[in-house]
């Protein structure tokens, strides 16, 4: 049976944490049709034994992928969204940062008839656990981004840069994602979603800093990324597709 819901889970040396991320969904998803896909891009990927123990241990089945589109977590994401078969698509990060509790309500958005659904630091309800400077850094950034573009351009998240979203897979027949960093690519998809007319919106969210492992986050190169599609959207908001037809 194909399932509906496809959950990319992209994943690096996270051997601490990835039995946790499967035990919180497997906790909330009763009465969703779905499938995760785990997707690594090195053999040596110290998450590789651990998942070879309990793939087979909850109520979903899990599909163990390798990367065809090269290192990283937004190549590991690409191929996870052209292996997978489910008409919904949900991308969670393998650290712990995202909670699991927010799925079935943003698989319930979906159900209502929004495009993409978007988990919300910087809204009501919403907030981040930050374990040191870095990640007081990365939040500020990710605000004023955020904050700044849904002011600004009325884009309907407040939290455009959170990679914890849920799409409808028909947005990638018109989305060609360009990013090469993962942290970049939930902005680049959201903005392009925006810009073609597809219909957003968010739910509140508490993300959590890692406390196991080693973040990827490297400020000066994910910046430079940010400011991309910072520039995107602000030539490219909705407000200048109003005269095209909406992409339905």
């Amino acid at each position: 049976m194909k399932e509906e819901l496809s959950i990319i889970i992209p994943v690096y040396n996270e051997a601490r944490n990835i039995k946790k991320v499967l035990e919180g969904i497997d906790r909330v998803v009763h009465d969703i049709s779905c499938k995760a896909y785990v997707v690594y891009f090195l053999e040596n990927d110290n998450t590789l034994p651990i998942l070879k123990k309990i793939k087979n241990s909850y109520r979903f089945p899990i599909s163990v992928l390798k990367s065809t589109y090269g290192r990283g977590a937004a190549n590991q994401i690409k191929t996870g969204i052209a292996k997978s078969v489910g008409d919904i698509v949900l991308v969670t990060m393998s650290d712990l940062s995202d909670n699991p509790k927010d799925i079935p309500i943003m698989y319930n958005k979906i159900k209502q008839g929004y495009d993409v659904v978007c988990a919300s630091r910087y809204v009501n309800g919403g907030g981040q656990i930050a374990q040191n400077s870095k990640s007081l850094i990365k939040k500020a950034l990710s605000m004023f981004v955020g904050l700044s573009l849904h002011y600004l351009k009325g884009i309907p998240t407040h939290d455009v840069t959170n990679s914890f979203r849920i799409y409808k897979r028909k947005i990638f027949k018109y989305i060609n994602i360009e990013s090469d960093t993962g942290f970049s690519m939930a902005m680049e998809i959201t903005v392009k979603a925006y810009a073609l007319g597809y219909n957003i919106t968010e739910v509140p969210t508490i993300w959590t800093d890692r406390s196991e492992g080693k973040s990827n986050f490297k400020i000066a190169k994910w910046a430079g990324s940010y400011f991309r599609w910072y520039r995107y959207a602000l030539v490219n908001g909705y407000s200048s597709m109003q005269k095209s037809q909406k992409v339905k």
